[in-house]
């Protein structure tokens, strides 16, 4: 007899897998703060210091020191397990952001601000957790996992809408560190849950097969082209958020980028509803040139509309090109990872997102200072543009 084709996995199947909501709950929670810290890092800075600048170049190093720490605590991960390494270094990045907040209040040197967001790089990569997880229970079924990895970027997407709104309600409305006092409590109470989950973590591999990610044929590429994409997120967070506060609306600036994580969420929800054509190493690369045009909409919006609903417009738009492509080159690495390098490998692609993060936050903090928000609305542009021709490079060369 034929055999049947099987549908296409919905939502709803997945969380039919004992322990999925459980673990999805805690790290919903854990992974919100990631959208808050950087923006209540720039309002607290930006407020007390006057420089954009100095908001930048903080909060990029603080980033650069999570790239340079991130594989390191992923490894740790693989093999050992989740739950024996995610709480311990929660711990510690929750020290490293009180430590910023009471640096700003009581008016430390700079030098301070630099030092105490640094020791935040030990923030565990829950979304790549989360993912290993997926991949581990649907390792026969790449169909369903591909819907897995679609609600996890819109998940990611949905906390980066809701984290930048509510960074910057918070510190307008009560007091500037209630971001980052708020984003503490939230991941560390969203770690707990998300570690007490064993039943559905991946076991760990004291001794894995196949050399380092880096050396892997296929993924270099990829990562390049995660950091070109990370200074897209980067570069268009401080120009957003200074184009705001020029216009007279700081806290417009965290809805503005709600709108663009909005954007992006929608279509990544549609686009794991569906079975997309053809294989991922072409899907990526419509991908990236939706996106490399779609992010002309907000330099254009701010360069001759002037208008900051223009611009949030022009923002829902350009996100939506970002989930597809994020989740089309997630699905890549997971097919290329090393056996039993499943965490490190993703923690590598994390890492290229946050070097270009930033990079492009450092680059639109001196744009903005130096020239104008409105300038600054090119960086995002070029970036996009420079992660299309990594990966029309990556294909071409043999």
């Amino acid at each position: 007899m034929p055999r049947r084709t099987p549908q296409q996995p919905t939502y709803r199947s997945l969380f039919t897998i004992p322990g999925t909501r459980a673990f999805t709950t805690g790290n919903l929670i854990a992974r919100l703060p990631a959208g808050m810290f950087s923006v209540s890092a720039i309002v607290m800075i930006a407020g007390a210091r006057g420089s954009y600048a100095l908001a930048g170049a903080v909060t990029a190093t603080g980033l650069a020191a999570t790239a340079l720490t991130g594989p390191w605590t992923a490894r740790l991960t693989d093999r050992h397990g989740q739950s024996r390494t995610a709480l311990p270094a929660t711990a510690v990045a929750a020290l490293g952001s009180l430590a910023l907040l009471l640096c700003v209040h009581y008016d430390a040197p700079d030098w301070t601000l630099f030092a105490a967001y640094a020791a935040t790089a030990t923030t565990p990569n829950t979304g790549g957790m989360s993912r290993a997880r997926w991949a581990h229970l649907l390792a026969d079924n790449p169909e369903a996992l591909h819907t897995a990895n679609s609600f996890e970027q819109a998940a990611d997407e949905l906390c980066f809408m809701l984290g930048p709104a509510l960074a910057a309600l918070l510190c307008g409305t009560f007091f500037p560190e209630a971001g980052t006092l708020t984003g503490a409590v939230l991941l560390l109470t969203g770690t707990l849950i998300f570690t007490a989950q064993r039943a559905t973590e991946p076991p760990p591999s004291p001794a894995p097969q196949g050399s380092s990610p880096l050396r892997t044929p296929g993924i270099p590429p990829l990562i390049a082209g995660f950091i070109a994409t990370g200074a897209v997120f980067g570069a268009m967070e401080v120009a957003t958020l200074a184009y705001a506060d020029e216009a007279g609306h700081r806290t417009a600036g965290g809805a503005m980028l709600a709108l663009q994580a909005a954007g992006s969420c929608a279509a990544g929800l549609l686009y794991g509803k569906r079975k997309p054509p053809g294989a991922p190493e072409h899907r990526l690369r419509r991908c990236l040139l939706a996106m490399s045009t779609l992010m002309s909409l907000p330099l254009l919006a701010a360069s001759t509309l002037n208008s900051l609903p223009a611009l949030a417009t022009a923002l829902l738009l350009a996100g939506m090109a970002t989930a597809p492509t994020m989740i089309t080159a997630m699905t890549l690495l997971q097919h290329r990872a090393p056996e039993g390098r499943l965490n490190e490998a993703m923690s590598l692609a994390v890492t290229g997102l946050l070097l270009g993060i930033a990079c492009g936050s450092a680059a639109g903090g001196w744009t903005t200072d130096h020239a104008s928000p409105t300038a600054a609305f090119w960086l995002p542009v070029a970036a996009a543009t420079n992660a299309l021709l990594i990966e029309v490079q990556g294909r071409t060369t043999p």
